[in-house]
């Protein structure tokens, strides 16, 4: 069965940095695109960024510029940098991943910036 398992989330100032990863565990499978979301308190949750397995990326208008998404295929894992970290960037931040035909999501990281 996969999983996909997240870290790297925690506390940091405005203007920091954290880099978020998400690794599929499992038996041998073909993962397509993955992305992160994220949920705020008492807001619905939002897409931040997806990419391709070509590697194609898109973001959010509210990161752009501050945060990139990428992957290592051999690791199945995708990467989430996030700088110049603003207090409403605060949140639990979620992968979320094609696996074969199915969309599985991750467990979640929290991530929060202080003032």
């Amino acid at each position: 069965q996969v999983q996909l398992v997240e870290s790297g989330g925690g506390l940091v100032q405005a203007g920091g940095s954290l880099r978020l990863s998400c690794a599929a565990s499992g038996s041998a499978f073909s993962i397509g695109v993955m992305a992160w979301y994220r949920q705020a308190p008492g807001k619905e949750r939002e897409l931040v960024a997806h990419i391709t397995s070509s590697s194609s990326t898109n973001y959010a208008d509210s990161v752009k510029g501050r945060f990139t998404i990428s992957r290592d295929n051999v690791k199945k894992t995708v990467y989430l940098q996030m700088n110049s970290l603003k207090p409403e960037d605060t949140g639990g931040y979620y992968c979320r991943a094609l696996v074969g035909s199915l969309w599985l999501w991750g467990q979640g990281t929290q991530v929060t910036v202080s003032s």
